[in-house]
């Protein structure tokens, strides 16, 4: 059997995301265990991630190029194309929001812990069964204040092109009647390259590609620079369509969407 012989720069980053992923578990546990209350330990939870996540866009060399000033501490629901997990270290180092992810992430070795500890909420894609209770869970979370990060897409993708939204999710805005805060991110280059096809497995997660597969891909880079892009706020009308509104905040986000060249 062939042996299978990892690059030092592989190993070395490696070693430092199970560091840092140390480091932030004591800090989570601690948390964990001195805060009282639900909401103060997601918030204490969030605040904590959003600092180990900017150590490791830091320490992986990844670059955020910011348009438009970040939104501001009001609450809301933020919205993104989704392309794999170096967007979701990016947008949590600069937001701290609340991440709604599904419930395969949270069964996954290591992501779930991660996740939990920084208060994410889960959402089960594939049984339909509990959307209201998991779209009433949002619309509480958006009325106690938080920021919560939704990916409408329901999954990420190659680069190719924003996917069609879900809308269910996406309308506990509405309900709450809190403005929907979109965003566009985009790739820009890879070690000094443009970001096209023959890169974009070392960055982009999507397809029956397994995590630690395109976590070592990552691994491997020199270099990631990335754009996000705040788009206007958009406060939906509570007897608008929920289609509509679905449909509007993506063109949104399409218009500003960079695809990976071919």
């Amino acid at each position: 059997m062939e042996k299978i012989v990892l690059p030092l720069r592989i190993i070395g980053k490696v070693v430092i995301f199970l560091t840092v992923a140390a480091v932030y578990f004591t800090s989570s546990f601690w948390i964990h265990l001195t805060v009282k209350g639900v909401n103060n330990r997601r918030r204490r939870f969030s605040d904590n991630a959003a600092k180990y996540t900017k150590l490791v866009c830091q320490l992986y060399n990844i670059k955020i190029e910011v348009h438009n000033s970040p939104i501001s501490h009001e609450a809301g629901l933020i919205v993104g194309n989704h392309l794999g997990f170096i967007d979701i270290l990016v947008m949590h180092s600069l937001t701290k929001a609340l991440f709604i992810t599904s419930e395969e992430m949270r069964r996954t070795p290591l992501l779930g812990i991660i996740t939990e500890m920084a208060g994410c909420m889960y959402v089960d894609r594939k049984n339909r069964a509990n959307i209201k209770g998991e779209l009433g869970s949002i619309v509480n979370t958006l009325n106690d204040g938080f920021r919560v990060t939704l990916y409408p897409e329901a999954t990420s993708h190659n680069g190719e092109e924003v996917l069609p939204f879900k809308r269910t999710l996406l309308s506990a805005a509405t309900l709450a009647q809190k403005p929907i805060f979109p965003y566009c991110f985009n790739f820009k280059s890879i070690n000094g390259q443009p970001f096209s096809m023959k890169n974009r497995d070392s960055v982009c997660w999507y397809g029956d590609m397994t995590f630690f597969a395109s976590f070592i891909r990552s691994c491997g880079l020199k270099e990631v620079v990335t754009e996000v892009i705040f788009l206007e706020p958009y406060y939906p009308k509570p007897d608008e369509d929920r289609a509509d509104v679905a449909d509007k905040i993506r063109q949104m986000i399409v218009e500003k969407f960079k695809p990976v060249q071919k």
